[in-house]
């Protein structure tokens, strides 16, 4: 019986203290005290995106990124990065494509 208390005991200390790790891991993220990390806005649109990433070798790889609607493809590797191609405009969406030509096909009607 002895054993099944100490070992009651042991398990609700484990819980407690986890519980505690947990809260406080929670509070400092939430009240900005862990040092580099970056409280991102939650309201409005995200201006940055990664969109795609792709390996060029084991080291090296390709990463094309969104800001305000322009892409800008990057290529990083462990000690050097180079900017590939800037301002490059993304496809248009299958579906904006369908109801433009829709429109112009509903205007084309009408004339």
């Amino acid at each position: 019986m002895a054993d099944m208390e100490t070992y009651a005991r042991f398990l609700l200390g484990l819980i407690f203290v986890l519980g505690l790790i947990l809260a406080l891991a929670w509070a400092a993220r939430r009240l900005n005290l862990i040092p580099g990390a970056i409280k991102l806005a939650k309201s409005g649109p995200r201006r940055l995106a990664i969109v795609e990433i792709s390996a060029v070798d084991a080291k090296r790889r390709l990463v094309l990124v969104r800001r305000d609607n322009v892409e800008h493809l990057l290529l990083l590797g462990p000690t050097s990065e180079a900017v590939v191609e800037t301002d490059i405009t993304p496809p248009e969406t299958f579906s904006s494509a369908l109801s433009a030509e829709s429109a112009t096909n509903n205007t084309g009607k009408n004339s």
